[in-house]
């Protein structure tokens, strides 16, 4: 491996965790969810998809605790690759569901960071490497 390289997964995974993260965050009150949480998920991120009420009372607490959850796991590096899979999916359907016509944006760059997290692994300097040997 690359001398710089712990460095740079290292700030990669921090980079890519803090945007979900704060965006989890914007969700949360304490340990409820915020309830136009789900008015933004219904009536903006999915009103394409006409999806029945029922869905967004398991899509938001899923996805919102996603957010915080994975950036969380990302930023130290546990379970890094399956953290960065999840927030990669999250970043996916971001591209295709929410946000389709916008792929020059953030989304792309999350995709390719997240992405190559996955395939990399979170690196030297994570939990993973500390826990398990291996990174």
């Amino acid at each position: 491996a690359a001398p710089l390289e712990p460095i740079a997964l290292l700030a990669a995974r921090l980079l890519v965790a803090r945007v979900f993260f704060l965006s989890g965050m914007t969700k949360w009150d304490g340990l409820s969810i915020v309830g136009t949480t789900y008015d933004l998920f219904e009536w903006e991120y999915f009103a394409d998809f006409s999806l029945p009420s029922w869905a967004f009372e398991i899509i938001v607490p899923l996805a919102s605790a996603a957010e915080i959850v994975l950036p969380v796991m990302l930023a130290f590096g546990l379970l890094g690759r399956y953290a960065a899979l999840g927030l990669l999916g999250m970043a996916v359907v971001i591209q295709l569901f929410v946000y389709p016509g916008a792929w020059w944006n953030p989304h792309a760059w999350w995709i390719v960071v997240l992405a190559l997290l996955v395939i990399r692994g979170p690196g030297a300097w994570s939990l993973d490497r500390l826990i398990f040997g291996r990174a």
